[in-house]
């Protein structure tokens, strides 16, 4: 689904992502880990488009997309979630969902005007689908709370409702577990899983907890200054000396909880 050929990018004499090369299958839940500064977020944002590689191509489904803006991205079912929730947060829920899927009639100032009844039939459509959403995710006794008021938590639900709303081809996740407690990671993976099984998502994330990563992703990618280290199952990783030496660090023994 994703094909990165040969990307470096270069932020003055700093190599952030140094001529990595790597694939996303359709299907599959790819993990991305590393450490901090490993250039995880830039390759995100290289794919993403909301960077431009200063050298290689990025492939969606076979086509060049190398370049494109991240609007054109959506438009291809390629979309992105991010570490700290970006919600609308004077707008419900229910009403963060309604505002995703794109070209809807009541955007044109015209169409509000001179298509009335397409835009209530458009709506009711779009509000069916952001209620089976909040079902899909258990979110109803907050469906029609402000955004803003929600746990980061339920922020995170709530950015994956967003790629529900729209035919979502493949979905970046960045952090996804982040300031989660442990109750809402699970039904956050839970929430992935069923995407991925049921509905033929294809995830690509980045994460910190190997313990998540252990149990969602296969395979596993290791990042380490701006290059691919290896790729591997969850559990081949976790045992890999060079990967232990270069990103869990001297000593420590690759079972630690959470260690990433």
């Amino acid at each position: 689904m994703i094909r990165v050929v040969d990307v470096s990018k270069r932020f003055g004499g700093v190599v952030a992502v140094d001529t990595v090369s790597l694939e996303v299958e359709r299907g599959t839940i790819t993990g991305l880990i590393g450490p901090n500064g490993a250039g995880k977020t830039t390759l995100f944002n290289i794919i993403a488009g909301a960077a431009t590689p200063s050298s290689g191509r990025i492939l969606l489904a076979g086509e060049d997309v190398t370049g494109l803006p991240s609007h054109s991205l959506f438009h291809k079912g390629l979309l992105r979630t991010f570490q700290i929730a970006h919600e609308f947060p004077t707008l419900t829920v229910c009403e963060n969902l309604m505002t995703v899927p794109a070209g809807q009639t009541g955007e044109s100032l015209l169409g509000a005007w001179l298509q009335p009844a397409r835009v209530r039939e458009e709506e009711r459509s779009i509000r069916a689908r952001a209620e089976e959403v909040i079902g899909f995710l258990g979110l109803e006794r907050v469906m029609h709370e402000p955004a803003g008021t929600l746990s980061g938590g339920q922020k995170k639900l709530l950015e994956l409702g967003r790629t529900m709303m729209v035919d979502a081809r493949v979905v970046l996740l960045d952090e996804v577990g982040a300031g989660v407690n442990r109750t809402l990671l699970r039904t956050i993976g839970d929430a992935i899983l069923r995407l991925n099984r049921e509905l033929g998502y294809t995830f690509f994330m980045i994460e910190h907890d190997m313990e998540f990563i252990a149990r969602l992703c296969d395979p596993v990618i290791v990042m380490v200054d701006g290059q691919v280290l290896m790729q591997g199952s969850a559990e081949t990783v976790r045992t890999d000396e060079a990967v232990i030496e270069a990103y869990l660090g001297r000593g420590m023994t690759a079972t630690r909880p959470g260690a990433a």
